[in-house]
């Protein structure tokens, strides 16, 4: 006979308790305050050591190479990831691994970043013997300035914290958050040491919003040549209107015999010139109906920049201009949309 009750999950409360809301937020409290209190005794201890180690690696060739076993090596992870993504560049190593083939990965120019809480990691000792006869200098993070991998360190960073926020004190929760933390200290000092910036942050990000923002230009999403509607000052309002079908950007320049811009005719004029009774499509000279001196763009500024000119004014579509007033491009916010500038 099949046994239709449900599993039993290790650790779930027996006999239908619950506990009230007021001792779980009560229980989350607890942690982040023990965790405050933890980053707090770290904060004073940035100190010379500190410093020196921000020193090493601004003066490397190489690479920091990152490592950590369990949970610190989660942390090694992330830190590496954020070096990299700032300006100092860095890559994770497994420490078991390395013992294996994946020291090959850290050449001698390369500062090595090891964590471990205890520092007494075999994983980590047992590597040591080898990265110093290569010449790597070795900054240490750990919560025990007596260890061995303490001792052994060029440059000693100490994350030790007074409590775990674990109540059985097992779990790393309260140390792993202290090395983090320790990891964006040295990210950040280095990223204003090096006078990184938002750009350089967009180059390494160019899938990310900001890489978008902050590298497309107008002329990575304009359209150009055949794609840009443009008739001459002489066109009468119908074959400005089929130009605009034609390109379907919901607008025409209005242009002299050189390309240089002298209005532009859009969807919301055609609306207006449709009210006038005065207007007679077939004979009405566009010249007489275009916008004179419309909102323009240089196909050099940023993406962004064209979508905030829309904002501002109110409007869906901006020509392109070159130094000369000559139309060399056109685009609208369904292109900025595409783009996901916007």
């Amino acid at each position: 006979m099949a046994n239709d009750s449900p599993p039993k999950i290790h650790g779930s409360i027996a006999d239908g308790k619950t506990v009230d809301s007021d001792t779980l937020a009560a229980s989350g409290r607890r942690v982040i305050e023990i965790e405050a209190r933890g980053l707090d005794a770290v904060a004073s201890r940035i100190d010379g050591a500190f410093s020196d180690a921000c020193r090493l690696i601004l003066a490397t060739q190489g690479r920091v190479v990152c490592l950590g076993m369990g949970k610190s090596g989660h942390v090694a992870r992330k830190i590496a990831a954020t070096f990299a993504s700032t300006g100092t560049p860095s890559f994770y190593v497994h420490p078991g691994e390395a013992g294996h083939g994946d020291l090959g990965m850290i050449i001698d120019a390369d500062i090595v970043l090891a964590l471990s809480y205890s520092g007494e990691t075999e994983e980590l000792l047992m590597l040591l013997p080898v990265l110093g006869r290569q010449g790597n200098k070795l900054i240490a993070m750990t919560g025990k300035p007596q260890s061995t991998l303490a001792r052994e360190a060029d440059v000693h960073l100490d994350v030790s914290v007074p409590a775990e926020a674990c109540p059985l004190d097992l779990a790393p929760t309260s140390s792993t958050t202290a090395g983090l933390a320790m990891g964006d200290a040295l990210a950040v000092a280095l990223l204003e040491a090096r006078g990184f910036t938002a750009e350089d942050f967009a180059r390494s990000h160019p899938a990310g919003s900001l890489g978008r923002r902050l590298l497309l230009h107008i002329r990575d999403v304009m359209h150009r040549g055949d794609e840009v509607p443009k008739v001459r000052g002489t066109a009468t309002l119908s074959e400005a209107l089929v130009e605009m079908s034609r390109k379907r950007l919901g607008m025409t320049a209005v242009v002299d015999g050189d390309d240089c811009l002298l209005g532009l005719y859009t969807d919301g004029d055609l609306r207006r010139s449709l009210d006038d009774a005065a207007i007679d499509m077939r004979s009405t000279v566009i010249a007489d109906v275009m916008t004179r001196a419309p909102k323009t763009i240089d196909p050099d500024q940023l993406a962004v920049e064209a979508a905030q000119l829309m904002e501002a004014h109110q409007i869906n579509a901006l020509l392109v201009v070159d130094a000369d007033r000559r139309v060399v491009g056109a685009l609208n916010i369904h292109d900025l949309l595409r783009a996901r500038v916007v």
